[in-house]
């Protein structure tokens, strides 16, 4: 059996990425290994802290830079995270000053809303409905 271990989400600053991700979020950090200029750096949910690990992935290779500004400009999100509760999720992140480019909506069984995580990338979050 195959599982996923670790998956990657390009950021233009990692300390950045890092406060957005722990502190707005509510990820919490679980590696932190220096790599030159760079560092291996990885934040869980609270709630699976032994699970899926989300790498803060710096854009240091120029077509990623492409890459992650072409689905930016173009609104589309190139991650998606699991909330219980949309709204409330929408309305915590908001006043703490997240800014959405999608409003929570039904979209079939779904609820969904975009977000920027001020590091380069749209975020969706969903909600199974």
């Amino acid at each position: 059996m195959i599982k996923i271990y670790v998956t990657g989400v390009p950021v233009d600053d990692q300390e950045k990425a890092l406060k957005f991700y722990t502190e707005v979020l509510g990820f919490i950090k679980k590696t932190e290994i220096p790599i030159g200029e760079h560092k291996w750096l990885t934040v869980v949910s609270p709630e699976e802290q032994n699970g899926v690990e989300l790498l803060l992935e710096p854009v240091a290779f120029e077509p990623a830079k492409v890459y992650q500004k072409a689905l930016k400009d173009a609104g589309i999100p190139g991650h998606s995270f699991m909330v219980d509760d949309l709204k409330k999720e929408y309305e915590r992140l908001v006043a703490l000053g997240v800014q959405f480019s999608m409003e929570p909506k039904e979209v079939g069984t779904n609820m969904i809303a975009v977000l920027d995580d001020t590091c380069g990338n749209n975020i969706q979050l969903i909600q199974m409905l």
